[in-house]
């Protein structure tokens, strides 16, 4: 079965053009023009992609985005946008993004970066962890449901959080490098940057860890990365 993909572009040149290109692909598309018709779309169900523009009429994208993951939605979002600053970049991720594009950028990165977001959900799927609910110490992940128990109880994670401790725990007691986790969990090492995997370990520490100052299970190794130790060691 074709992925279909919900173009979210008002410049009508930019959104012609990607659409031509992933129909060229095999890709089914659908093109909204705003934030409010890109959330009318959405929720009529059936797209495996969203690719949104940040700068909207309406919603922007980054509230599009947030709106989508407040409601549960699980769609991978490719953020474009003509903001090239790091911090433009993280606060897209953040905000519940897979990937983040610059305007102007190469249709054929583009596909690739499409490809990849695929690829990534397929690793996702087929993880070489047995159980879907992983306990560590007093915690536990569930990586169907991304319901996780931690230090204020039960909580909801996000895609990439998830993605980064199926990761970690995949490589339980290794030594595992930024990069590693980027290419892991993103699926190249280009963009975001190592500062973003810092964001999301802050992030997933503040759901496990106790006393964020001494971390028990995520540990920074320095000039390296970082060392999952499910035994809280």
């Amino acid at each position: 079965m074709k992925k279909k993909i919900l173009i979210v572009e008002d410049e009508e040149h930019i959104a012609e053009g990607i659409e031509l290109n992933l129909e060229a692909e095999g890709y089914d598309t659908v093109v909204a023009n705003d934030g409010h018709s890109a959330l009318e779309y959405w929720r009529q169900g059936g797209f495996d992609l969203i690719i949104l523009d940040i700068m909207l009429p309406g919603r922007d994208g980054l509230e599009v985005c947030r709106t989508i993951r407040r409601e549960a939605g699980r769609v991978p979002v490719l953020f474009l946008s003509a903001r090239d600053r790091e911090d433009d970049r993280i606060e897209g991720l953040l905000a519940g993004g897979d990937d983040y594009m610059t305007k102007p950028f190469n249709l054929k990165e583009l596909i690739l970066r499409v490809a990849t977001i695929f690829r990534r959900q397929v690793w996702y799927s087929t993880s070489s962890i047995d159980e879907n609910k992983f306990a560590f110490g007093d915690y536990w992940v569930d990586f169907n449901s991304y319901r996780a128990s931690g230090v204020d109880g039960e909580t909801e994670l996000s895609q990439k959080e998830v993605m980064i401790m199926k990761f970690l725990a995949e490589h339980a007691d290794e030594v595992v490098t930024r990069d590693m986790i980027l290419n892991a969990v993103w699926g190249y090492n280009v963009y975001p940057s190592s500062r973003t995997v810092d964001n999301f370990i802050v992030r997933l520490r503040k759901v496990f860890e106790p006393d964020q100052t001494s971390p028990r299970y995520i540990h920074t190794i320095r000039g390296a990365g970082y060392k999952f130790t499910p035994s809280g060691v």
